[in-house]
């Protein structure tokens, strides 16, 4: 399986309302970063499990609709707009995200959005 393809599953997770932690965590290294830019970076595989896997107490995933998607070499980007339900209302924020894989897995995820809207479309 081609990197492009890794992260093209991946982002098919999120299809579901409550994605499954422990299989989001095995598309990670050990060793993984997750950084939402506009907040801190989340160091390690089950510590990206644990806040991947809380997201579904707090809202529920409507999908990921990747617009245009490249790959080259270990590094993968997307633009895409992430979908959500929270409290029975849609959540709808564009993301620009930066994979970097290593063996298949994802070294480092960087997703870049602007947190203003999202806290606007929560309230």
């Amino acid at each position: 399986m081609t990197n492009n393809q890794v992260i093209a599953r991946f982002c098919r997770e999120f299809a579901k309302p409550a994605p499954d932690s422990e299989r989001l965590a095995s598309y990670f290294t050990e060793d993984a970063v997750y950084h939402n830019i506009p907040m801190q970076p989340v160091v390690g595989r089950e510590a990206i499990k644990n806040v991947l896997g809380g997201m579904s107490t707090r809202m529920l995933s409507a999908g990921w609709q990747v617009k245009r998607q490249v790959a080259r070499g270990d590094v993968v980007m997307n633009e895409r707009v992430d979908n959500f339900t929270v409290g029975g209302k849609p959540v709808a924020i564009p993301v620009m995200g930066v994979f970097e894989l290593r063996d298949g897995k994802i070294a480092a995820w960087r997703d870049y959005f602007d947190l203003a809207m999202f806290q606007k479309q929560m309230a």
